[in-house]
């Protein structure tokens, strides 16, 4: 019986990740009508409607997505259990849920991922990409990549990284506006700055060149909230920003973006791999965390300072 209800259970997430029976069915290796047969032996021993079923779709009830968080988390813990067990880096398995700042998944961890997938096939991973900084116990998340100094004392901080920014404009706005020589006439100059969207604050910027120091404080032009629209509004010509090298480097290279200052470097972000104190750092977490640290480490654009 708690073989079979294991094997309900399984049946039942795939359903709910998939979205549909027979996804879930062929993911399984089973027949559609076994799948069934499993769900509805679960809800007759829960005595819950665990999904609400149309022609079009189907989607977890209320009861069912606090026991598929469960449930999920309960197959998770075995599959590390016998992996574990096992000692075999190719039975590593389960789902591993991420954070990270937009400008890292994009340009750094997706394009990546083939690797970690050819490595750890069994490992499932639910990746969030923004600038949000999320609550890692109350959202269920395994492990975040964090830009900014970390300063709650509930999670393990280990630094891994750096984000690197410059200095940049449109050709054609600079073509068009008063010369710029040195940060000093940066006022005379429209200014586009980024804001977190989770906070509202807005990003301080500081240029440097060897012991000079140049602090931003002009009131913006404009500002954004995206990364994607912040380097398309620099691009457009609507003024000057300071961008992640990683997001400029290819508008940069082909002409779109240049660095009027270029003797001059803005200060970069460090970058931090967090997760909670309270939380065993399983195989399958350790096993994306240690890629991530290594894939970042061998990056020039990326890797911690000297």
């Amino acid at each position: 019986m708690a073989f079979d209800r294991l094997e309900a259970m399984r049946a039942f997430c795939r359903i709910v990740e998939l979205g549909s029976f027979t996804r879930a069915a062929d993911a399984l290796g089973l027949a559609k009508t076994t799948v069934s047969g499993q769900l509805q032996a679960l809800e007759s021993q829960l005595g819950i409607k665990l999904l609400h079923r149309t022609t079009r779709r189907v989607s977890p009830t209320t009861d069912g997505s606090a026991y598929y968080e469960r449930a999920r988390a309960v197959l998770d813990d075995l599959d590390e259990l016998e992996a574990q067990v096992s000692q075999s880096r190719s039975l590593a398995r389960g789902r591993v849920r991420v954070e990270m700042p937009s400008p890292v998944s994009r340009f750094l961890l997706i394009p990546a991922l083939p690797d970690f997938v050819a490595r750890y096939p069994q490992i499932r991973l639910d990746l969030g990409s923004s600038e949000r900084v999320v609550d890692l116990v109350q959202e269920g998340v395994d492990c975040a990549i964090r830009g900014g100094q970390v300063h709650d004392p509930d999670l393990v901080c280990r630094p891994i990284g750096r984000m690197r920014f410059s200095l940049c404009a449109a050709p054609a706005y600079l073509a068009a506006s008063a010369p710029l020589t040195h940060p000093q006439e940066l006022p005379a100059h429209r200014y586009l700055a980024f804001v977190y969207p989770a906070s509202g604050r807005q990003k301080t910027n500081v240029l440097r060149r060897g012991a000079e120091q140049f602090v931003i404080e002009q009131e913006p032009t404009m500002r954004f909230n995206s990364g994607e629209a912040y380097l398309a509004a620099a691009e457009a010509g609507l003024g000057f920003a300071v961008l992640p090298m990683a997001a400029s480097r290819q508008a940069l290279a082909e002409g779109r973006l240049v660095q009027p200052l270029p003797d001059w470097q803005a200060d970069g972000m460090p970058l931090s791999l967090v997760y909670p104190h309270s939380r065993h750092l399983s195989a399958r977490v350790r096993a994306f965390t240690d890629w991530a640290c290594a894939l970042m480490a061998e990056d020039p654009l990326w890797r911690p300072e000297a």
